[in-house]
């Protein structure tokens, strides 16, 4: 019997048990880091809870709602973007030297580098059996859309580590990076369930671009706390992606604004030495003279507006639509 799809809030509890089945699938290894990974348990395997808010769940099983689709086959696609959502963290870790993840210490600093990298392939294999074993046809163009996902997800991280060694990277070439690396997962997320469900393809292309606008908001806000949000709110360190001169939206359009501010941040972030702790207060003081705080906040702004566009003539349930938004808007000014 199919199940009526319940408030989005519950969509973390319903996941989890599918997610930790997928898990037990892998090999005591790699299960060992998955686990830790989605904080589950502590570096010792204790029990513990620092998982994160399952954002991409929630979206997948209300996308399987707008659809009317029904547990048994929504579950599986919500799990399976968490996977792939897991697998590139694990990833992105190892690849920014990034020590922290959800105030936690990342998986690669207490595993090494290449089990956190191999839990994070098996993760995306487990992914793609979660939804083509469902045995219909929405399920396996509900896997193509997922690795479509994929792909372009691998494409913006190409695009992230290559302008780490770049100068001369532009406004467009950033927000490109984004949309690659955060909104194509993110997009794939609030539309999956329709897939899965074999729902009408309008819907699948209204949330879809819903998904995209909320995914580049999602970013710009992530961009701003990793310059001005506190260790308490993003787990990592105060000014963390200035430390790492990440070529961040805020970043890029500060250096790309033709200020003096702008040009000074430019010969700041040049500099090969590492940065003292008061030229990273600097740079993010130049960052807001050049205009880039400001910026960000404003796109940020106009991709909800957008976001919230294509919402606006997709036939779904009204309770659906609310709830879609009240994500977006989550997204768009997070603080925490």
């Amino acid at each position: 019997m199919t199940l009526t799809l319940p408030p989005a809030e519950a969509a973390r509890e319903l996941v989890e048990p599918v997610l930790r089945e997928a898990v037990d699938r892998l090999d005591a290894r790699a299960a060992r880091v998955a686990r830790y990974h989605f904080g589950w348990v502590d570096e010792a395997g204790r029990p513990a809870a620092a998982g994160g808010k399952a954002l991409r769940p929630t979206l997948a099983v209300l996308s399987g709602r707008a659809a009317g689709a029904g547990l048994d086959g929504c579950l599986p696609a919500a799990a399976a973007v968490e996977l792939v959502h897991a697998f590139s963290l694990l990833h992105d870790d190892v690849m920014d030297d990034d020590p922290v993840r959800r105030h936690r210490p990342a998986a690669w600093t207490v595993f090494g580098r290449s089990a956190a990298i191999l839990c994070g392939n098996a993760l995306l294999t487990v992914a793609g059996d979660l939804l083509l074993e469902q045995g219909t046809q929405g399920h396996v163009e509900a896997a193509r859309a997922l690795n479509r996902a994929t792909l372009s997800l691998v494409a913006g991280q190409a695009l992230d580590l290559e302008f780490q060694d770049r100068g001369d990277v532009t406004l467009d070439e950033c927000l490109l990076m984004s949309r690659h690396k955060t909104a194509s997962l993110l997009a794939c997320a609030c539309s999956i369930g329709v897939t899965a469900a074999g729902g009408p393809a309008a819907l699948t292309e209204a949330l879809t671009g819903f998904g995209t606008e909320a995914g580049l908001a999602f970013q710009l806000a992530d961009d701003l706390l990793g310059i001005w949000g506190r260790a308490e709110q993003t787990g990592k360190p105060v000014l963390s992606d200035l430390r790492t001169r990440k070529k961040s939206l805020p970043v890029v359009a500060a250096l790309t604004g033709g200020t003096p501010a702008g040009h000074r941040l430019a010969g700041l972030l040049a500099r090969p030495e590492p940065l003292a702790e008061a030229d990273l207060h600097d740079a993010a003081r130049l960052i807001e003279e050049a205009g880039g705080r400001a910026w960000a906040e404003r796109e940020a702004a106009r991709r909800l507006d957008a976001a919230t566009r294509h919402l606006a003539n997709a036939d779904l349930p009204p309770d659906v639509r609310d709830e879609f938004l009240h994500i977006a808007r989550f997204l768009a000014s997070r603080d925490h």
